[in-house]
């Protein structure tokens, strides 16, 4: 009784086989990931947005049926001089913060740069760590630092002889500390982006602009403001967008006050919608504030390619 041996299969159709297999790993595997990030969108960004805009519509108020009203609730808008007073402070708020974010986050980014700061890993570290906080508790900080009655600040003036500053009940004061609140939390991030892109700045440009007898503040215009313009421009927009949206770290700070002075757009159509059960209103709201924003973002695209 004779056997035989299998066949083998070739070496061309194993290898066939496998490399089809690592094609298919290989598209399956993003159109997964494409495709989570798509529902995510759908569900967290879409929905919602289709919902504000359609209860803008409406005297929608939490419960009950949706009544459309129209335009009604928008023209009562533009008639809230309540809301021109929030939007008017946030923009206000914006324009204090974006540069001192911007500025700060340069500043330091330049110096851990540096070839000649030593400690730069472990100044990494305790410049970022701001950033891991949550924002509301970076106001329940500053607040304790801030505080009228009991703040740490007015602590140390009172030690030393002086009187206590009115950080809560002046409203310039309240904001100020927000500002200085804002950017010591948000510098972190763009910092990261700051040297990242200081870091691809050829030397050799630098190198030629310091033989051409150019110092380091010529050097920093020329040479390394032109060289880190897109990541200058993407810090802007995206803090200018995040200063228009700011919330948590203003409620726990100062709650909008004192009384509704430093009450922002946000902070307006949070206390609209869920305080007074206005939800058709507050979404007409959050649709001017989301215009705002898109304006806001084509002007700076717009401005940077004229720049470019």
């Amino acid at each position: 009784m004779s056997t035989t041996a299998p066949a083998r299969p070739q070496p061309g159709a194993v290898r066939s086989k496998s490399q089809q297999q690592r094609r298919n790993r290989y598209v399956i595997a993003p159109l997964i990931l494409l495709v989570v990030n798509v529902v995510l969108f759908l569900v967290f960004f879409v929905w919602p947005g289709a919902l504000g805009l359609l209860y803008s519509f409406t005297d929608y108020r939490g419960v009950g049926k949706l009544n459309f009203v129209g335009l009604a609730n928008f023209q009562k808008l533009f008639a809230d001089s309540t809301f021109y007073a929030a939007l008017g402070r946030t923009f206000v708020y914006t324009v204090l913060s974006v540069p001192l974010v911007y500025v700060c986050s340069l500043g330091v980014a330049a110096l851990l740069v540096s070839k000649a700061v030593r400690g730069r890993t472990a100044a990494k570290i305790v410049i970022f760590l701001p950033w891991l906080i949550s924002p509301i508790v970076v106001g329940v900080i500053w607040k304790w630092l801030f505080g009228q009655d009991f703040g740490f600040v007015n602590f140390i003036i009172s030690t030393l002889g002086g009187a206590p500053v009115p950080w809560s009940s002046n409203g310039n004061l309240a904001l100020a500390v927000v500002i200085f609140a804002s950017a010591w939390g948000g510098t972190a991030f763009n910092m990261l982006l700051f040297v990242a892109a200081l870091k691809n700045i050829p030397e050799a440009l630098l190198e030629a602009a310091e033989l051409d007898g150019a110092n380091a503040w010529q050097r920093f215009l020329n040479v390394t403001l032109p060289g880190i313009a897109p990541t200058s421009f993407m810090v802007i927009l995206l803090s200018t967008i995040h200063a228009m949206k700011e919330f948590a770290m203003i409620q726990a700070l100062t709650n909008g006050g004192p009384g509704t002075e430093n009450t922002l757009i946000v902070q307006y159509i949070y206390k609209t919608g869920f305080e007074q059960s206005k939800v058709g209103y507050a979404s007409a709201a959050s649709m001017v504030l989301m215009v705002v924003l898109l304006a806001i973002a084509l002007i700076q695209l717009r401005f940077n390619r004229k720049k470019a």
